[in-house]
């Protein structure tokens, strides 16, 4: 690497570590050494390839001189050749150690890319939802790229770069002190003026890009809101086009004044080194030159200093900003393994086991629980903020008991906030009970299989996802090895058979960014499509039918009924007109089951489930119908699963 290579990588990688230093343990060097563990032997023959080049890199300037020597001297021809031929031979070899050292240092990298991406993709998998509502989905993107890459760069350059460069400044320095003392110690006094501006610009440019990356994250992320289906909506309706373009050019222009800025001063920096350099060779060749002339020192040892000079240079300035570069790359080491620490609440048991077959029984057993608060399931540096919230772990729910019967609904009702979808997501163990038991065919979850579980239990919920993705590939996620006829069979069974066949590419048709480009009567009824196919014991309904005009609820709930039938349903509603025919009703307020009875016992007893259903229905009897966008079909309270209009 010349000169000029070599101020440029160094004020690249002093800059980019003194954006973010921090310490570092012996554990983080043992864990490290763990992932390397795997890579052991290449990493042996990839360091011994960079110190055998390291030495033929310095074999060659020595080699020239003795050309030098011999053309001056009137040596023959033969000798000439002989080492031309050496030094050609050498060059060959040098650059074949380079392509396979090349090779393995991209193998060793690569590799263990795959191993920390897989394993902190693995892990977040493994993570609660809490994990998920509090993390920002762009940090912890940028861990499974930025810093991976960043850990990935310990193997492929700073260690073997550490070993060539100190092998090369060694065996150079023995070869120059050989040569001439003199020269190389007045060449060495050079140095400081090559290697300090480096650490000083380092410090101005990692300023400049700390600034340059808030700007960048702040319009991604500005972008990243606005151009999605329901932020472009939400600007269109509510916003100010004009301001939104003003802030976002604000700081676009910013960046621009940092990238021109940037670029000066690592133009100066550059040139001041290339300079500096220029100079301790203009040392060599005129100190060298009149050493020679007067005949205590050898033309060819003249021309050997000034070729061994640049590779002097340019393993001291390498060195002199490796421990910048090894905290750099243990710094990215720790944001990975920072993630992987933060353990699962949630995990399958050793001695777990799947879900008894026959049909499923639900039981709920004075169940307590609790929010986890942050410090248990996040990080701030994934929040993207200096401390953890510290609230949470109030309990939402107080002794909640029920049980569902093979094949009976159970619905819960209350008020907003009451604890009603908290109560569900605990039986398919999204979250985990503080205190009781959730069970299912008499065995408590925390003790059955996490795919068993998944196989047993099927969820809608009232924002049904959908990824930017195939429906085939939407429907699939529910079974993998699903058959075309079992696929058009559930959409017909979810009368959204004639929809995906009328659409451009069938099953193939790519649905959008969260199913966007589906009504949201279309969506809704192909994550219920994805329920028929998955064929549950447990269906969970978190407000199912929140979204669809009649006619499409009408459709939906006729595929409902038949889903739910012989199957043991939980059906969460707001409108108490979808769960009439429910054998057992819960009041839920307060995080408490305040009634529990059929629609009729319940609407007897002349409490809360009454109130609920009056004040509803009393203020329905006047609404207006509506449509539901897209379809445009007017839009009336539900019959409900019984197949029951609303009477009091």
């Amino acid at each position: 690497m010349d000169m000029e290579m070599t101020a440029w990588s160094s004020l690249h990688r002093t800059a980019t570590a003194q954006a973010d230093r921090r310490p570092f343990s012996r554990q983080t060097l043992r864990r490290i050494g763990g992932f390397a563990r795997p890579h052991r032997r290449r990493l042996t023959w990839f360091l011994l390839l960079s110190v055998v080049t390291a030495a033929l890199a310095v074999a060659t300037p020595v080699l020239a001189g003795q050309v030098v020597d011999t053309i001056v001297e009137g040596g023959s021809s033969d000798t000439v050749i002989r080492l031309a031929t050496v030094i050609a031979v050498i060059a060959v070899a040098e650059a074949g150690l380079n392509l396979v050292a090349r090779w393995l240092s991209a193998t060793i990298g690569e590799g263990l890319i795959l191993h920390l991406r897989t394993a902190v993709f693995d892990h977040v998998q493994r993570m609660p939802v809490a994990f998920f509502t509090r993390t920002r989905t762009g940090a912890l993107v940028s861990r499974l790229n930025n810093d991976v890459i960043g850990a990935q760069r310990a193997f492929s350059d700073t260690l073997s770069g550490v070993v060539g460069n100190l092998v090369t400044l060694v065996l150079t320095l023995a070869v120059m002190v050989r040569l001439s003392w003199q020269i190389t110690l007045l060449a060495l006094v050079l140095l400081p003026v090559f290697v300090l501006p480096a650490r000083r610009m380092g410090g101005r440019l990692a300023r400049l890009r700390r600034e340059a990356a808030n700007h960048n994250a702040a319009m991604t992320t500005q972008m990243t809101e606005r151009f999605s289906a329901p932020g472009a909506t939400l600007v269109k309706l509510f916003g100010r086009p004009a301001n939104e373009s003003a802030e976002f050019a604000a700081r676009a222009r910013r960046v621009r004044d940092i990238g021109v800025r940037t670029a000066m001063v690592q133009f100066v920096f550059v040139t001041a080194l290339t300079l500096v350099s220029a100079l301790a060779l203009a040392l060599v060749y005129g100190l060298g030159g009149y050493h020679a002339l007067r005949g205590s020192l050898d033309p060819g040892a003249v021309v050997a200093l000034a070729l061994l000079l640049t590779r002097l240079y340019a393993p001291l300035t390498a060195l002199a900003s490796a421990r910048v570069e090894v905290m750099s790359a243990l710094v990215s080491f720790e944001r990975v393994f920072e993630v992987l620490d933060l353990e699962p609440l949630i995990s399958e048991r050793p001695d777990a086991r799947p879900v008894p077959e026959g049909p499923a029984s639900v039981e709920f057993d004075d169940v307590h629980f609790a929010y986890p608060s942050a410090d248990k399931v996040s990080l701030a540096s994934l929040e993207e903020v200096a401390n953890l919230d510290t609230r949470g772990g109030e309990e939402v729910l107080h002794g909640v008991s029920f049980r569902a019967e093979p094949g009976q609904m159970v619905a819960l009702v209350g008020s907003s906030g009451a604890g009603k979808s908290t109560t569900a997501q605990l039986l398919p163990r999204l979250y985990d009970v503080d205190a009781g038991a959730v069970r299912i065919s008499g065995v408590d979850v925390r003790d059955l299989t996490t795919d068993s579980l998944r196989e047993t239990i099927g969820m809608v919920t009232q924002d049904g996802h959908l990824f930017h993705e195939s429906v085939r590939a939407n429907l699939t996620l529910a079974r993998p090895g699903a058959t075309e006829e079992e696929l058009w069979d559930a959409l017909r069974r979810a009368r959204l058979d004639e929809l995906v066949a009328s659409l451009p590419d069938g099953l193939d048709t790519v649905v959008g960014e969260r199913g966007y480009r589906l009504s949201g009567g279309e969506r809704q009824r192909l994550t219920i499509a994805r329920l028929l196919l998955a064929r549950p014991q447990v269906v969970i309904l978190d407000e199912a039918t929140a979204h669809l005009d009649s006619t499409s609820e009408a459709a939906v709930q006729e595929a409902l009924g038949e889903a739910l039938a012989g199957r043991t349903a939980v059906v969460i509603a707001h409108r108490l007109s979808t769960v009439r025919s429910a054998d057992l009703i819960l009041v839920i307020e307060d995080g408490r089951v305040v009634e529990r009875g059929t629609h009729a016992e319940l609407l007897a007893s002349g409490a809360r489930y009454q109130e609920l259903y009056r004040t509803q229905f009393d203020q329905s009897a006047d609404a207006p119908q509506r449509s539901d966008g897209p379809e445009g079909t007017p839009r009336k309270e539900p019959a409900g699963f019984g197949g029951h209009g609303p009477s009091a």
